[in-house]
């Protein structure tokens, strides 16, 4: 059974920098797309960043310029690349991976993982 392993995450200071990584694990896959969301406290789930197995990106509005999403495919890794972490920035991370996975495409989810910044 397909889960995602997530790792990174923790505290910081405000203009500090954190990294975080998800890979698929327990079967045999092809990555389509994979990325993170966010759940700030009391707020909805927003989207954090996306990458395609192209190697297309895109970027929620409040973190251009400052996130970078990257994805080694040969690893079948992902990594979130945050800079300049602000207080608002402070929220659970989850990763999820879109998936060809015996003969469907599936969504997974990681189980999340906290960033908290200090101001």
């Amino acid at each position: 059974q397909v889960h995602l392993v997530e790792s990174g995450g923790g505290s910081v200071q405000a203009g500090g920098s954190l990294t975080l990584t998800c890979a698929p694990s327990g079967g045999t896959f092809t990555i389509n797309t994979m990325g993170w969301y966010r759940q700030p406290p009391g707020k909805d789930r927003e989207l954090v960043a996306t990458i395609s197995k192209g190697k297309q990106s895109n970027y929620g509005d409040v973190v251009k310029g400052r996130f970078t999403i990257s994805l080694d495919s040969a690893a079948n890794t992902a990594y979130l690349q945050m800079n300049s972490l602000k207080p608002e920035d402070t929220a659970v991370y989850y990763c999820f991976a879109d998936l060809q996975y015996y003969s469907g495409n599936y969504d997974f989810w990681g189980q999340g993982t906290q960033v908290t910044v200090s101001s």
